[in-house]
Order: structure tokens, then C-alpha cells, then sequence
């Protein structure tokens, strides 16, 4: 039978000391305990474990001898150098009781001693199986007996056909019989026996074990040594193994199958994106040797030749093999061997961890053969000629160095920015120059940045100025400095490098991509003045047909400059101007363009992109970050949350993996977003200190203030109106770290109502005056519906007015948060009004609008509101104290003063006059027969 390994296993008990734990094992062991099971009941079996090498065979083995101690254990290991001597396997197992061989019948005593003793004359099987049964089955009499044989492959012939003799006859007699085998059982002496195949891990049960056996290990790591083990649990033991004691270096060597290379080691140890060959550890390195080394050497050379020829073509091993003296004969040997499958033109090894083990367990001087062997069989202009060739080159050379550069760029054009960075970097180390090494170099550090290898990167780019430095490094790079410092530095910097390059790479497209994010970088930095310039570099560099200048003007906007007042602040350059290009790189800034009110157009031109970007995965992963991260902000705006969700912690883990920082704080962002819509006050507090502890000392103020944007709505929402204000105010502070007019102007309806709540009405007119300004310059629904807010919250006009106005602003409903929050405040001021039946239908639907969103806090405030409109119920018998039961207002006023709140305090948490609030009083005092707040704090009203 054969068996797939479940995704999700109970987690086992802790493993006793010295005992490894199983993980993903869950069907093998329950197989293996049945076994015992009926053993214990008095019927035996028989079963064969079978997998590749490392899969766990032998850890499935120790799992049954420790669950059978009340079995009589015999147990044997076969080795290759004993699979010519007959019954020596037999004489391994049944050493510890060939004393019992005398309590036998004659005629099977002696077959059994003739068979273990290492006669020369000729045994018969027959009899040999039938004693080593009767011994079996008369040990089992007084004690189940557990039988197990651990690499069976090197079992030698007679003892293999006495163990299935054996394990066929004991279904009458408590005794079992396992074998872990690495080939399939129908090519062995099995047939008649279950059989198990023993498969990969899961990656959820390989993570698992990683986690156990690599504690030390980020989240980007153990997605590395998951993917590079491929599922095989003594590979994953071993990655670990080898990683700990890593020294993090980068090797630059290469050859036909890129085992070492740009992004191994260092880079992959720390973010993970590397997808190159897994480790091989010494263990199971000799694992694979043992069954290579069986081969004849024409054999041996045709299994290097294929680990060497990474593409797998079958047609171009062969001749290789041809030329080399291997002929037909040895690709049948290797095949029957089941090391290399053939399949059509196709061919390859059964495992990727085969091939490591054999290019790296061969001598070097039989690599470089196969490599000398490969290369004389392509075309001068094959891409895998240079490779082998590079790999047989030891110095410089700078017609290979040509060679891997122009296959650079064919990689390049199909989008392998992994092939193209190593065949860069393997050319740069063969070029003659110090000048053309770092132009390579350069070029390199670029192919690397767009694989996901940001350390790596910023290396090579080091690097390459260090040996060249000037504008051709930049020009070769195309601005990467600038790149990775908008990713990972101070934006301000950014901005320097950034504009500086435009002019000094030639490729007009990258130059508007690099202004942009210099414009980007501006922003983030909360510099409007810089923003503005370099916008106004991509007007002088682009086409006549968009040289419209920057910025806002009273022809495209319908307002002159000075109207807007203090939302002057709130651009860092027009949003508009970002988006003249319809290309997805040239979106402004995400929380800008949701400021201008241009979300759905943003929203469109990045899903149109997305699929390009999941095409490229692994060739641009910082794009696909950044785009996910700007997605989920648009779709927390849209209610699409679980979508938002989704999107943030995808693109949190691609910016993660490739150290991305002010990418994954953006994901952060979103995500603490969404933390404190839904009330989760912890995981707010967590993932804004993770974005603060890098923005704030790099100067990000957008990702800054988007932090404590989450931290103050998470405050507002939980009822702490105080410390909800301090940290809003925080955005548009003087001096602050986190100041950054954008985040300001949207946040400004959570400051206006923190401050109601504060009585601080002097913040509400600010909020008013600024949200007021900027609707009229931009008519941003958004906008529109907050400021009609404020102002009903201030009171300065018509309250119900404002509200009817914000509920009916056209497209307010595409932001539902927000007019669910409309419908919240004007139910609450309805039913402070005392229109009880206006007030429910308002909150009603906001309450419905909370809960399909998932904004329980919101949800819940809506409820008590709700609950206060309905009518008195009827009162309940005179208890024996004779308490009177209490509105629910009343609950609450009291409740409140319990808290040692004052009169004004409570008045402005429930938004009536402090009038209002003795009058509760009186009566709860009253109702309770009570005379002091004192008394009323013991009584814990409402509970």
C-alpha cells in the first residue's frame, strides 16, 4: 500500500530524552501501532517501509522498537559490504538467539546452524526459511517478538528471501516483521508483505520540525531550509544543522547547475529567496553516494554529466556520454539503478537532493570533465556553453566574462533576473579590468535587487563603487543606490540619489521610474517642496505630450492656491500629476491618492498589474510587495477587509524575505489598520513598535504617522478618548517624528472626535476648518462626508443638517467605514434629541454595516446606543431590599461615576449636559438607597 502524509498532525508528545520527535507522520506510526496491536492479540505481519534516503525510514524504525518494549527486539542494519556473503544478514538478526537453534527439529537445527554458521556448503532456502520460522514462532510463544532490518537494499540475497519467507507464514504467531527498503518493493523479495511508502513532508509538517530543530531560525529562514530540503526530514536536520555554523559568506563559484552562486549562503540565510539547490549534509551526502558508487565509472561519469547539465536535456547528456565512452549499456545501468529518469527529451534525478550529492560528492577534476564535456557538444552561441565553460575557467578570462555577459541578457529578456545576476557576478570575477569587473558588478547588484536579494545587493553595489566609482555605476546599477535606500534607508537620501540618476541613466523609462520614486521618497519623508521638484523633473524629461506642470492649479482643480488655507500642507505635490502615466509605478504614494480622492482609479490600474507582477514572482518582488501593501490600504478603504488582510500579510512576507524594511512596515501598517477596526488593542501595540522602532530614526514620516494613526484610532475605539488625542495630535506636531500632513487631513475626523469627547473644541474647529478646505479644493467624497461631520460634531451649524449632508454626499457609500460612522453619530445625536424612532434607523444600519465589516468596537457602541432608544421595560418584583431596577442610561451614568469620573467627565463621554448627568445621579442614588458616590462605587451597579 502506499501512503500520503497529512497536512495537519496532532503535535506528539514531548520526545523523551535522546528521542528524536516525528512530525507528519501520523498515518506510518498508526500503521506501525497496529502492527502491535494485533501482535499483542496474537496474529503477526509483516510490513516494508520505503522511500528515498533520509526520508525517515529509519526514525519510523526506532519509533516501533520504542513502542513494542514488551516485545523480544531483533534487529539488524545491512551494509553494503556484507550484501555478497549469504545469510549474513540472517546471522545479524538472529544472533542474540541462535542458542534456541538446538530446541529446534533436527533437520531444521541443522539448516538453520549451517545457514549462520557460513558454510560453503550449498543450503536449502526452503529449509533455511522453515527453521528460522519454527525458531521465530517457538521465541513468540513466551513473548511477541519484534523483528526490524534497516537498509534493506544492502541485504544480501538469501537472507532477503528468508525474511519474506518468514514475514508471509506469521499471521497465526505474534511476531512482526518491519523493513525499511529504499527501492520500490515490487523489484524486491517483498511481494505478499504490506507495503508503505514512505513520503516528503508536508510543508506545514516540515516547518514544523524545522522549528523544533532550528529554534533560533526567522520566519524567512525556515521558508528557505523548507523549500531547499524539499520535504526529506534528514535533509532538513542537516540544513539546520549547517546553517547554525554558516559563516553567512556568499560563494561566487559557478557551474553548469548553479549549486554555488549569487544568493546562496548569506542571503539566503537571512531573507529566503533564494531557491537554488538544497544543502546536502555529510550524512545523507554518503546516503546517496553508497547507491553511486555501486555503479560501473561510465556509469558514475553519465550521472555527473546530468547533475552538471541543469536544463535536463536528455539529447545533449548523451552526446556528452558518447564522447565521454559512455555508452548505451551504462545510461541502461544508471536507469535500472533508478538514480536518472529518462522521460521523452527530458532527463533528471528522482530527487533534487540526488543531484547535489552527486556533483558535489564527485573529485573536482571529474566535474571540470563533465563541464569540458558538455561545453564541446553546444553551440558557440548556447547560454549553457558559457556557464560550462565558466566553470572550467580558474582565471581571468575576458572572452568567457563576454560570453556570460551577453548570456546575462538573454536571461534578462525572458525575465530570469536569478541566472542573469550569477552569470553577471561569475563574469565580473573573470574580467581583466578593475573598471569592467565593477561595471558587472553593478550590473549584477541590479539582477540580484530584482530577484530579491536586497543584502546581496547592496553588496555587490558596494562593492562596484569601491573598485569604479561615478556615474557608470550608477548608469549600470540603473539607480539602484537611490532604489535601496527608498527601501531600506532615510527617503530623504533617497530623494538625493534618485534625482541625481535620472540624468545618468539612459534609458529614458528608468529615469521617469527613478523620479517618481524620488517624488515617492519626498513624500514619505512629509517634504512637499521636494516632491514638488521632482515631479518637475519628470515634466521637463517627459514627452510634449505631457509637459503640464505639477502641482495644483486653479484650471484642473476649479480652486485657486490660496483657498485652500491649511490643506496646503496635505500634498506632497499633486496626486494628480502621478498619474498622468498609466503605468502602475506611477501611482502616487497610496494614502495620497485616497487623500485626492483617485482610490477606484488606483485601485483599477493596480489589479490590472498584479497579474504581471505574480507572473514575474521572484523576479520583482519588491514591486509585488509594494503593490499588495498599496492594494490592502485601498481595499481596509472599500471594505473588502478579509481581501485587505490577505494582500498585507503577503506582501509583509515578500518584503520580510528580501529585507525590504519600509516595505514590510507598510504591510505592518495595513494590517495594524485593520487590528484596530476590529478592537485586537494588542496586536495594534505590536506591529506599529515593529514599524516605529525602524521609520522614526530613518526620518519615514508616512510610515510614522500612519502608526500612530492606528494607535490613536485604536485608543478612540476603546473608549480612551484622552490618550487617543495626544497621539492624533502627534501628526501634526512641529518637530514630531510622526508629523506628516497627509496622514493629518485623513485622520482628522478620528482627532475632531477624540476631541469632543476632550471638550477640546478649539482642535474640532482646526479638523473642521482643514477638512472643510480641502473638500473644496479637491471635492473628495471622503472629504466631503468628514468634514459635514466635524462640523455636527462641533455644532456650529445645523447639526442635523450636516449629518443628511455627510450621508448624502455622492460616493460616500464606496467608503463604508465611514458612512457607517455617519449613520453611528447621527443616531446618537437623534437619540440624545429624543427622536428615539429616527434614532433606531440609523443605528440599525449602522450596527448591520459594523458587524458585515467585522469593526466590533464601532459595533458594539452602536449597540448600547440602540439599546438606550428602545422602550422602558417593565419593572421587576420589589426584591427584599427593595432596589428599583435602572434605566440604561441611568447604567451607565453610574457606572461611569463608580469609575471616579466627574460630571463633566461623564457628560463628555456620553455626549449630554453635565445637567443631565446629576439628574441620573439623583436618580440612582435614589433608586439604589444610596447617599454618596462612595457607596455607589461598592455596589458595582449593573453587574
Amino acid at each position: 500500500m502506499t501512503s500520503t502524509v497529512p497536512d495537519h498532525t496532532p503535535a506528539p508528545a514531548p520526545a523523551a530524552a535522546g528521542r528524536r520527535q516525528l512530525f507528519g507522520r501520523h498515518e506510518e506510526t498508526a500503521a506501525l501501532d497496529e502492527l502491535l496491536s494485533r501482535a499483542r492479540g496474537g496474529a503477526g505481519g509483516g510490513l516494508v517501509l520505503w522511500g528515498e534516503p533520509g526520508i525517515g525510514k529509519s526514525a519510523l524504525l526506532s519509533y516501533v522498537r520504542e513502542q513494542a518494549a514488551d516485545f523480544l527486539p531483533l534487529t539488524h542494519t545491512a551494509v553494503r559490504s556484507e550484501s555478497d556473503l549469504g545469510h549474513a544478514g540472517l546471522h545479524g538478526l538472529l544472533r542474540p538467539v541462535t542458542r534456541r537453534a538446538g530446541s529446534l527439529a533436527a533437520p531444521h537445527s541443522a539448516a538453520l546452524r549451517a545457514a549462520l554458521a557460513g558454510s560453503d556448503e550449498p543450503t536449502d532456502r526452503l529449509a533455511v526459511g522453515s527453521a528460522a520460522l519454527s525458531l521465530l514462532c517457538g521465541l513468540a510463544e513466551r513473548q511477541p517478538v519484534l523483528l526490524t532490518l534497516d537498509d534493506a537494499q544492502w541485504l544480501d540475497a538469501p537472507t532477503a528471501s528468508v525474511l519474506g519467507f518468514v514475514a508471509r507464514r506469521v499471521r497465526e504467531h505474534p511476531v512482526v516483521v518491519v523493513i525499511a527498503d529504499h527501492s520500490d518493493p515490487a523489484a524486491r523479495p517483498w511481494e505478499g508483505i504490506g507495503q508503505l511508502r514512505v513520503r516528503e513532508l508536508t510543508e506545514v509538517s516540515a516547518r514544523r520540525l524545522l522549528a523544533s530543530a532550528a529554534p533560533w531560525a526567522e520566519e524567512a529562514t525556515l521558508r528557505a531550509m523548507t523549500g531547499e530540503a524539499a520535504g526529506n526530514p534528514l535533509a532538513l536536520h542537516e540544513t539546520a544543522s549547517l546553517r547554525a555554523d554558516a559563516s553567512g559568506e556568499i560563494s561566487t563559484g559557478v557551474n553548469g547547475d548553479t549549486t554555488t552562486g549569487i544568493g546562496d549562503g548569506g542571503e539566503a540565510d537571512r531573507h529566503g529567496t533564494h531557491e537554488g539547490p538544497p544543502y546536502v549534509g555529510p550524512r545523507l551526502r554518503r546516503a546517496f553516494r553508497s547507491g553511486i558508487e555501486a555503479l560501473s565509472a561510465s556509469a558514475r561519469l553519465l550521472t555527473v554529466l546530468t547533475a552538471a547539465e541543469e536544463h535536463g536535456s536528455r539529447d545533449t547528456v548523451r552526446r556528452a556520454g558518447y564522447a565521454s565512452g559512455a555508452d548505451d549499456a551504462a545510461w541502461e545501468e544508471v536507469t535500472d539503478a533508478g538514480l536518472v529518469r529518462a522521460d521523452g527529451d527530458r532527463v533528471g534525478f528522482r530527487h533534487p537532493l540526488v543531484r547535489r550529492a552527486v556533483y558535489e560528492g564527485c573529485r573536482a577534476a571529474v566535474r571540470e570533465r563533465a563541464h569540458r564535456a558538455l561545453a564541446a557538444t553546444l553551440p558557440e552561441t548556447a547560454e549553457e556553453r558559457a556557464w560550462h565553460l565558466a566553470a572550467v575557467t580558474h582565471d581571468p578570462d575576458d572572452g568567457v566574462a563576454t560570453l556570460l555577459e551577453r548570456s546575462a541578457v538573454r536571461f534578462r529578456l525572458r525575465g530570469d533576473t536569478e541566472a542573469a545576476a550569477r552569470a553577471l557576478l561569475r563574469a565580473a570575477d573573470l574580467s581583466i579590468t578593475p573598471v569592467a569587473a565593477a561595471h558587472r558588478r553593478a550590473a549584477a547588484a541590479r539582477a540580484a535587487w530584482d530577484s530579491g536579494w536586497a543584502t546581496t545587493a547592496q553588496r555587490l553595489l558596494d562593492e562596484a563603487e569601491q573598485r569604479a566609482p561615478g556615474a557608470d555605476t550608477a548608469s549600470y546599477s540603473r539607480g539602484l543606490r537611490g532604489v535601496v535606500e527608498f527601501a531600506r534607508g532615510t527617503p530623504e537620501q533617497a530623494h538625493r540619489y534618485l534625482t541625481a540618476d535620472m540624468g545618468r541613466v539612459p534609458d529614458p523609462a528608468t529615469s521617469e521610474r527613478l523620479g517618481t520614486l524620488a517624488a515617492h521618497a519626498a513624500w514619505c519623508a512629509g517634504r512637499a517642496d521636494l516632491a514638488a521638484g521632482a515631479l518637475e523633473l519628470l515634466v521637463a524629461r517627459a514627452p510634449e505630450s505631457r509637459t503640464e506642470p505639477p502641482g495644483p492649479s486653479a484650471g484642473r482643480n476649479g480652486v485657486a492656491p490660496g483657498d485652500a488655507g491649511a490643506a496646503d500642507e496635505a500634498e506632497a505635490g499633486d496626486a494628480l500629476a502621478w498619474t498622468r502615466t498609466a503605468a502602475a509605478p506611477s501611482l502616487p504614494p497610496v494614502a495620497l491618492g485616497l487623500a485626492w480622492g483617485i482610490e477606484k482609479r488606483m485601485r483599477d490600474a493596480l489589479r490590472s498589474h498584479l497579474p504581471h507582477l505574480r507572473q514575474g514572482y521572484g523576479r520583482a518582488q519588491l514591486g509585488l510587495a509594494v503593490a499588495l501593501a498599496q492594494t490592502a490600504t485601498l481595499d481596509i478603504v472599500a471594505g473588502r477587509w478579509a481581501e485587505a488582510e490577505s494582500s498585507a500579510a503577503e506582501g509583509l512576507r515578500l518584503a520580510e524575505a528580501m529585507g525590504a524594511d519600509h516595505v514590510a512596515s507598510s504591510g505592518r501598517n495595513g494590517l495594524g489598520w485593520l487590528a484596530a477596526l476590529r478592537g485586537e488593542q494588542d496586536t495594534v501595540a505590536e506591529l506599529t513598535a515593529e514599524t516605529l522602532e525602524t521609520s522614526l530614526p530613518r526620518g519615514v514620516r508616512a510610515l510614522s504617522a500612519a502608526a500612530q494613526w492606528n494607535r490613536g484610532m485604536s485608543s478612540l475605539f476603546a473608549d480612551r478618548a484622552d490618550e487617543a488625542l495626544a497621539t492624533l495630535l502627534c501628526l501634526s506636531e512641529p518637530g514630531h517624528g510622526a508629523r506628516h500632513p497627509t496622514f493629518a487631513l485623513l485622520a482628522a475626523l478620528d482627532t475632531a472626535e477624540a476631541a469632543v469627547q476632550t471638550g477640546r473644541r478649539d482642535v474640532v474647529k482646526a479638523q473642521a476648518h482643514a477638512l472643510e478646505a480641502w473638500a473644496r479644493r479637491t471635492g473628495a467624497p471622503w472629504a466631503r462626508a468628514s468634514a459635514q461631520l466635524t462640523h455636527a460634531l462641533l455644532g456650529d451649524v445645523d447639526p442635523e443638517t450636516s449629518f443628511r449632508g455627510a450621508l448624502d454626499v455622492p460616493g460616500a457609500r464606496s467608503h463604508p467605514l465611514l458612512h457607517a460612522r455617519a449613520q453611528l453619530l447621527y443616531g446618537e445625536w437623534l437619540r440624545r434629541d429624543r427622536r428615539r424612532l429616527d434614532a433606531r434607523l440609523h443605528l440599525d444600519g449602522a450596527i448591520t454595516s459594523f458587524a458585515r465589516l467585522g469593526a466590533d468596537p464601532l459595533r458594539r457602541r452602536a449597540q448600547r446606543e440602540r439599546e438606550l432608544t428602545g422602550p422602558p421595560g417593565r419593572p421587576a418584583g420589589r426584591r427584599a431590599h427593595q432596589i428599583r431596577p435602572l434605566t440604561s442610561q441611568e447604567r451607565r451614568v453610574a457606572q461611569l461615576a463608580a469609575g471616579h469620573l466627574t460630571n463633566r467627565e461623564i457628560a463628555l463621554r456620553l455626549r449630554i449636559s453635565p445637567r443631565t448627568v446629576g439628574h441620573h445621579l439623583r436618580n440612582v442614588f435614589g433608586k439604589l438607597g444610596i447617599n454618596s458616590r462612595t457607596e455607589l462605587s461598592r455596589t458595582h451597579p449593573g453587574h
